[in-house]
């Protein structure tokens, strides 16, 4: 079984190009859940993602680089939506995983499963299910990080972050 520092060890391997993007100051910048930013909130999943794969020992079904890949570009929507716009962000649930596939697809080169894993992450919010077990792994990661997050005692304790 792996450790938290081989797991984030892995998630630095394949995901360093993603991690050091300029567009990565955006998620820096932005809450996502209770006192957790964005991008502290998309390496969670990652190394969650991965976690549950290796528990489940499921490293001979899963492709390691797609996953952490799908996790760590699955909220790569790029705007904070907590900010009032006129209710563009109403329907935020529904709408980022889309807004984040195509930010990813603009930035990055994705295979099929990394797509489909970001698109895909809020079912059942949304109607599709993933197509893939790395899908199914980020899916299950970021709803077990969100609602850790979101209920998290630290919530209340939100420091003010640094604007873009």
């Amino acid at each position: 079984m792996l450790t938290r520092n081989q797991i984030r060890a892995l998630v630095n391997e394949h995901g360093h190009d993603i991690l050091d993007h300029e567009h990565m100051r955006i998620e820096r910048t932005s809450y996502q859940h209770g006192c957790i930013t964005t991008y502290a909130h998309s390496i969670r999943v990652a190394c969650l993602a991965v976690w549950f794969a290796d528990r489940l020992h499921l490293w001979h079904r899963v492709d390691l680089r797609s996953l952490i890949r799908a996790a760590l570009l699955h909220d790569y929507f790029l705007y904070d939506w907590h900010d009032w716009d006129d209710g563009d962000h109403r329907l935020h649930g529904f709408t980022h995983g889309r807004t984040a596939l195509r930010n990813a697809m603009r930035d990055f080169r994705l295979n099929a499963i990394e797509r489909d894993s970001i698109a895909c992450h809020m079912f059942p919010m949304t109607p599709t299910p993933p197509s893939y077990l790395e899908g199914y792994l980020v899916t299950m990661a970021d709803k077990v990080s969100a609602t850790r997050e979101t209920v998290s005692l630290k919530r209340f304790n939100r420091p003010k972050l640094a604007r873009r």
